[in-house]
């Protein structure tokens, strides 16, 4: 069975117009460390903030040549083979799992070809939907760090989910 989508690594140039359906959008940018982009410009320069070779920053299209619907990322913190995972899909994309079929595939990549020893994802608590996708995933609610963050919505409470490395993947038994 053919999977409806397809991953390809970002390129923020080009994919920054589409993404910025997205990161331009307030509601969809709520749960972020900062509030939506006010321009296609912006938008391409976090990105291009967020690249780093090591990462595993992938967009989500339709096709190899469609427009972004969403991305997923997974990447280093910077200590003992641990990495963190994030994700956004577009509002006109939701509703089709891409979120957990996109994070899948590139938790797969964090362990078997860069290593990764066990993967955080960091979610505020209100970010119902967020915390759904890493419950999919076998992600473990690991605590409560409260008042960890003073983003553009106040002080905010942060769930750590975590997954290690030897821990089931239901994701092997799902068609991607």
């Amino acid at each position: 069975m053919p999977a409806d989508f397809i991953t390809r690594p970002t390129d923020p140039v080009a994919d920054g117009p589409a993404l910025h359906v997205l990161f331009g959008d307030e509601e969809s940018c709520r749960y972020l460390s900062r509030p939506a982009m006010a321009s296609v410009a912006d938008t391409i320069a976090m990105l291009q903030e967020w690249a780093n070779g090591d990462d595993i920053n992938w967009v989500l299209a339709d096709h190899i040549d469609g427009p972004a619907l969403g991305r997923v990322s997974v990447y280093p913190r910077g200590k003992n083979n641990i990495w963190e995972a994030a994700c956004m899909i577009a509002p006109a994309a939701r509703g089709r799992n891409l979120a957990v079929r996109g994070l899948a595939l590139a938790l797969e990549e964090a362990f078997e070809r860069h290593g990764a020893r066990r993967i955080v994802a960091d979610v505020d608590p209100d970010n119902t939907a967020s915390a759904r996708v890493f419950e999919k995933l076998g992600f473990q609610l690991e605590g409560r760090l409260r008042g960890e963050w003073d983003v553009h919505i106040g002080i905010r409470d942060s769930l750590i989910f975590g997954l290690l490395r030897d821990d089931p993947r239901p994701w092997r038994n799902w068609s991607l």
